[in-house]
């Protein structure tokens, strides 16, 4: 039996768009200032990219060796010319440190919350989790578990708001 996409569309949040780079429509979920084309997504991998790179006091020249790549071809990265792989992405978070999730923010906040807020919230709480020893980790996943098991047990879903209980 065919699935119901128009329900599956609606489920997520998806609506039609059209992409200078896509020959045909594609369904995205919007952001909290509308739809970005994939071009401005590349365009704020690119700055992310380079503000890590400048953190770590490196230039172009200095960085692109230990990627294996020559200053002109890891320059394109940082201008957006080049698109970035997932496996050039987890290399350069070896190299500069940094984690896919901060970059990915960085892209596209409203995948981590209804809100600009609740997004910022959740960012900054998976930053300390990952910071925590390792058996603080494993408590505070007991922790949440639990939580959740209790929220489901209510009616609720986890990461939903208790009913009555509103933004804070």
């Amino acid at each position: 039996m065919p699935k119901d996409m128009d329900a599956y569309r609606d489920k997520m949040d998806l609506v039609e768009t059209i992409d200078p780079e896509i020959d045909k429509p594609v369904f995205r979920r919007p952001g909290y200032d509308g739809i970005k084309t994939f071009g401005e997504i590349d365009e704020r991998i690119a700055q992310f990219i380079r503000k890590a790179r400048e953190d770590k006091d490196l230039t172009r020249a200095e960085l692109a060796p230990l990627l294996g790549l020559s200053m002109q071809v890891y320059g394109r990265y940082e201008r957006a010319f080049s698109k970035m792989h997932v496996t050039r992405m987890i290399h350069l978070c070896e190299i500069l440190g940094f984690m896919p999730m901060e970059m990915l923010y960085s892209a596209a906040p409203h995948l981590w919350g209804r809100t600009p807020e609740e997004a910022r919230d959740s960012m900054e709480l998976a930053r300390q989790v990952v910071s925590l020893p390792h058996g603080t980790k494993r408590d505070l996943l007991a922790l949440v578990k639990k939580m959740a098991d209790l929220e489901r047990a209510a009616g609720g879903t986890p990461g939903s708001a208790p009913k009555g209980d509103g933004d804070r």
